[in-house]
């Protein structure tokens, strides 16, 4: 059941669509690539500093396993947080798992729609779309999507920026 503050977040009308599954498992690889170095360092830290005694280093490597896990496990809770509606007049995004963040960008504010895609989402076939508006602090990103779906947004967003703003 949903509580006000879920309906705060709630697009008008519109269900959600959700980002790729493919996603979350680039999230996953974020949190291995930037924790487990880490966890690492810290861990030789603890070994070269303590003479190798096994009291000092292993809580650190216990630990810094644990956080990783943890992150690990809450990248598919964030993934699931993520989600875009594309109504008649504007694109709504909503994200964020402790602070949540709706942000409905008109389609007339548009200026720029960017594609791009690193290493690492063409390896998983993703690629995310940048909104650029009129405004600093409505700018929009989603992020995640399959090629094909990120052209189709891209080429959606573009016609109804022209045809919006033709009046202007």
């Amino acid at each position: 059941m949903a509580t006000e503050a879920d309906l705060l977040f709630a697009p008008p009308s519109e269900q959600w669509r959700r980002l790729s599954p493919r996603y979350r498992t680039l999230l996953r690889i974020g949190v291995l690539i930037g924790w487990l170095p880490l966890v690492a360092i810290a861990t030789w830290a603890g070994w070269f500093f303590s003479g190798g005694l096994a009291i000092c280093w292993v809580p650190i490597l216990v630990a810094g396993l644990l956080w990783t896990s943890w992150r690990w496990w809450r990248m598919g809770a964030l993934w699931r947080s993520w989600g875009y509606a594309e109504l008649a007049d504007d694109l709504y995004v909503t994200r964020g798992l402790w602070f949540r963040r709706l942000t409905a960008v008109p389609y007339g504010r548009m200026q720029v729609v960017e594609v791009e895609s690193g290493p690492i989402e063409r390896a998983l076939g993703l690629a995310t779309v940048k909104l650029v508006t009129a405004s600093a602090s409505t700018d929009a990103t989603v992020p995640g999507l399959p090629p094909a779906e990120a052209a189709r947004l891209r080429d959606r967003l573009t016609e109804l920026g022209e045809t919006r703003t033709s009046g202007l």
